[in-house]
């Protein structure tokens, strides 16, 4: 047999016009190289695409980092900076594969979960509610426009509004000829002409944007004690000046009427002697207070207590219910002499696949103690409080949430019965059990092995479960021992819900972050004891 040459020993092949130039391959040099230093047209487009979305990131960073840095938060501005050249290093650099796939999802984490957690739990920490919700120096000019009145002496002042995307400003003709332009934000201050970019609105764009010309209060000069100009009709102006006087050095305000003094009370307010306070007041860190609020006001308090009670029974409850109902659906669909079973598993899943603030809706009417289906229908006229008494309304919360996740379980059970081995069963049979023994001592044991952990999501789900409870009851009928609009069905999400958008008592965001902390805090640890626990069906496999 002849001897095949060696690849070590074998000349490359040269080519004419190249003399003594390996050309064999189509890249020129060894055929067995790969020419992972040249660019195709592909991977020119992909570093183009990379270079320009890296662009676009950059350029947001920087502006977003001159925003930061102009309201004073140099923290944030720093971490922004330094998590943005990590990004451009990643991407830049060869050789950090796995970093170019990890880091967008480490970057969504970071702000769709990570920052909101931990946002939710500095809110948790402060007063943020409906009269704090912005900084000390908003506040002050807040205070300041809120209390003005016109000056009985104030001269007239011809004006003609301009605008500028949603912007609007005053160009004021003044007394003595000169022209002034400015905004709520920006002073008065001497021009020449309109400001370019500026347009002059005509009598219809005038009634048009009636609420917006009404709500510009243009500061007269630098010190807000001197007034601002208002206009009600888009051509005349006056000047309004506060009874609150402001004094920067002493932070303190003056009624110049009553001499009455609001000075700081470090709780984000402006607060007389006698107790009387300025609204609006700002944001500030107040530490614990909002949880020790939850738990020694009676007011809320006691209808807390009662509402996490009824948030573990629905949760509980609800798991239970659909879970029993599914795996029995599942095990008499499973039988392997029904007919028709595709059929009939349609028919069950049918719940499912509904929306469930729809379906919450439908079974609200049909609830209806006057003229609901059931009532009148099924019941012949009947006239049930399904939704008014506390007992029934749970009870209807319950059974309507059964109704809505039934289906869900069914498809976990459906899936878990028919993944069981035959063998094992057959087993069973063969030792003479009957079929309520291999279900109880064989089939169920596995099933857990499976299911257990979705009972444990489904539990934390309906924990949280805000739909069904705000769209068949809103949480009704409403308990009688509160001022606050919290009821009989009430879960705890859907109380701190109420808590933070005002239902009844005006929105207190701070409350409400640290009851959703609360909220965490119970769901995890149920969470956690529940995956130790289920670490004994572990053996079962």
């Amino acid at each position: 047999m002849k001897e095949r040459p060696s690849m070590v020993d074998a000349k490359p092949v040269t080519t004419a016009g190249r003399s003594g130039t390996p050309s064999s391959g189509p890249w020129g040099g060894n055929p067995f190289h790969t020419p992972s230093r040249r660019l195709t047209s592909g991977g020119i487009l992909a570093l183009v695409v990379k270079v320009v979305l890296l662009g676009v990131i950059d350029a947001l960073t920087v502006f977003a980092v001159w925003v930061l840095i102009a309201t004073g938060d140099w923290v944030a501005a720093g971490i922004l900076t330094l998590v943005v050249i990590a990004v451009n290093v990643i991407y830049l650099r060869p050789g950090l594969l796995p970093g170019k796939y990890l880091t967008p999802g480490l970057a969504f984490l970071a702000i769709f979960q990570v920052f909101v957690i931990f946002y939710t739990g500095y809110i948790a920490f402060t007063n943020a509610g409906d009269q704090h919700n912005s900084t000390k120096d908003d506040a002050v000019g807040q205070i300041i426009s809120t209390s003005q009145a016109r000056v009985p002496d104030s001269p007239e002042y011809t004006v003609q509004v301009l605008r500028q995307g949603d912007q609007f400003g005053l160009l004021v003709a003044e007394p003595g000829g000169t022209l002034a332009f400015g905004t709520n934000e920006q002073p008065l201050e001497d021009v020449t002409a309109a400001p370019s970019g500026w347009d002059e609105l005509n009598l219809n764009q005038v009634i048009r944007f009636q609420d917006e010309i009404l709500a510009l209060n243009v500061p007269v000069s630098d010190d807000i004690n001197d007034g601002t100009l208002r206009t009600s009709d888009g051509q005349r102006a006056f000047i309004f000046t506060s009874n609150l006087e402001y004094d920067e050095v002493a932070d303190t305000f003056t009624n110049t009427d009553s001499g009455l003094v609001y000075v700081d009370d470090g709780e984000g307010n402006f607060r007389a002697e006698d107790g009387s306070i300025l609204t609006p007041g700002w944001r500030v860190v107040i530490g614990w207070d909002n949880f020790a609020y939850a738990f020694t006001n009676d007011q809320i308090r006691d209808p807390l207590l009662r509402v996490t009670i009824w948030t573990f029974v629905f949760a509980a409850g609800s798991t239970f219910l659909c879970f029993a109902l599914g795996l029995f659906l599942a095990v008499a669909l499973n039988h392997p002499t029904l007919k028709g079973k595709k059929y009939y598993r349609i028919l069950v899943i049918l719940p499912y696949a509904f929306p469930a603030y729809l379906t919450g809706l439908v079974w609200a009417g049909m609830l209806n103690q006057e003229f609901g289906f059931i009532n009148q229908i099924l019941l012949g006229g009947a006239s049930i409080p399904w939704l008014a008494d506390p007992w029934l309304a749970r009870l209807s919360v319950l059974v309507v949430n059964m109704w809505l996740g039934y289906g869900y379980m069914f498809l976990v059970s459906t899936g878990a019965l028919q993944s069981l081995p035959e063998d094992i069963v057959e087993a069973g049979k063969m030792d003479g059990a009957g079929a309520w023994r291999i279900f109880r001592s064989v089939k169920l044991p596995l099933l857990f092995v499976a299911v257990a952990p979705l009972l444990i999501a489904t539990f934390a789900y309906n924990f949280n479960n805000f739909g069904v409870i705000y769209m068949l009851t809103r949480g009704n009928p409403r308990f009688t021992d509160t001022t606050l609009d919290i009821g009989a069905t009430d879960i705890m999400i859907t109380m701190v819900y109420k808590v933070a958008f005002g239902g009844g008592g005006g929105r207190d965001l701070g409350l409400a972050s640290a009851l959703s902390i609360l909220i965490f805090v119970i769901v995890t640890v149920v969470a956690v004891i529940s995956f130790r626990q289920t670490k004994a069906l572990e053996d079962l496999n």
